[in-house]
């Protein structure tokens, strides 16, 4: 890859903060955008900016068509089976509770079970907690151990006669551990139970091919590639699809609306209720495509790479401990230095121009796990380069020594 070019695809990354270099390292939170990327959002509201699938004149229709355009894009990019499996919404907890709402409705009674893991983002907890309230249902936690992996022993040993859904993320988004989705997915359907896998945290980082892993449903945000905030995908099997009811009510949604009853309009806009983001969903393509461009397999080698360094690097700082470190890992360092909070850790970092996250970073149940309150976290981009790696460890060193 030619880092330079990749860099100047980002105009961000030239700005300065605090009158110093702005160093990125927040890309699990949040990606930047290529030039490509926001240059579409300004092409399509000065040039195609009309309300889409219901329009005769030209401007709806061009709009409709960038639009599927767009579906299709993002078919291609996951292997999906059809264009109609994949539904535009607002992002990865959008999705997440979509199917909490729909699934559990159809398809769970009271006593059934979901089975979550303890290392999940709060959006993939929190809409479950939602549904055990309103329908009695039961969740259990894969448990996580001292590397940061899932317990599969007990995972295997958690399926019961009542267990009608496996909710789990790809890769977490504190300890950077890539989940064995795969071999979760083949011991769910040995018991026929689904599986829905939070992709927000891979999709960035590793091929995902819906069909070879055989997910039922997949989520993830297009902010988390390099794409537009609020808009997000959920891919689901047109037989689950087809058997859940609507999420919501209005607009496209419909084929009839009588006072009488209403009828609902085919997959996949029997779960797009009211206008889409048409402009982000062709943002989002165009993201997706600078991806592709830029290759899914040299992103991953190159990140992996960075990782490496960074690890390396950070291990030679005194008392510093890092969280997750399974051999099985993205670009994801969370850590703690000595007895420094993270907080004045992030804030001291930041005032040399450094960008790390801290806190729980929504995963409150994991940092009980480790018997912390939070952590600083640093998490890597293909624009991140080993400079910026030796800045942030030298940026640690001049922190520790102020404590």
């Amino acid at each position: 890859m030619d880092i330079n070019k990749i860099r100047n695809d980002f105009p961000i990354l030239h700005r300065t903060v605090y009158d110093k270099p702005l160093i990125y390292l927040d890309n699990t939170a949040t990606t930047q955008k290529p030039r490509c990327v926001v240059e579409k959002i300004a092409e399509e509201y000065y040039n195609v900016n009309a309300n889409i699938h219901r329009g005769v004149h030209f401007l709806s229709r061009q709009a409709t068509e960038a639009h599927e355009k767009a579906r299709r894009t993002v078919q291609e990019f996951l292997n999906a089976g059809k264009p109609e499996e994949i539904i535009f919404t607002r992002g990865t907890t959008e999705s997440i509770n979509l199917i909490a709402s729909c699934f559990t409705y159809e398809c769970m009674s009271p006593g059934d079970e979901v089975i979550i893991s303890a290392m999940e983002h709060h959006s993939n907890i929190v809409p479950w907690q939602i549904q055990a309230v309103r329908h009695n249902i039961v969740i259990k936690v894969i448990p996580v151990n001292e590397t940061g992996e899932l317990d599969m022993e007990a995972f295997k040993e958690m399926f019961s006669a009542k267990t009608r859904l496996v909710s789990v993320t790809h890769i977490s988004n504190v300890l950077g551990t890539i989940n064995p989705v795969g071999e979760i997915i083949d011991i769910a359907h040995g018991h026929d139970v689904p599986v829905l896998i939070d992709g927000a945290q891979a999709v960035a980082h590793l091929k995902v091919d819906v069909r070879a892993l055989d997910a039922d449903f997949y989520a993830f945000s297009g902010h988390k590639i390099y794409g537009p905030t609020g808009i997000g995908i959920l891919y689901g099997k047109e037989t689950w699809l087809d058997r859940m009811p609507p999420y919501q009510g209005g607009g496209e949604m419909i084929a009839s609306v009588s006072f009488e009853k209403t009828t609902f309009n085919d997959l996949p806009f029997k779960f797009e209720a009211g206008t889409p983001d048409y402009i982000g969903s062709t943002a989002l393509a165009v993201a997706l495509e600078y991806v592709n461009g830029i290759g899914i397999a040299e992103i991953a080698g190159y990140e992996n790479g960075l990782l490496r360094y960074a690890s390396e690097q950070l291990k030679t700082i005194e008392g510093l401990r890092i969280y997750g470190e399974s051999p099985h890992k993205s670009g994801v360092i969370s850590f703690l230095v000595k007895n420094i909070h993270h907080y004045d850790m992030g804030m001291l970092l930041d005032r040399l121009g450094i960008a790390v996250r801290t806190g729980h970073h929504c995963a409150e149940p994991l940092m009980r796990t480790f018997g912390i309150e939070g952590t600083v976290r640093a998490s890597f981009a293909f624009y991140n380069t080993k400079d910026e790696i030796d800045a942030l460890v030298a940026g640690i060193r001049k922190v520790s020594n102020m404590f």
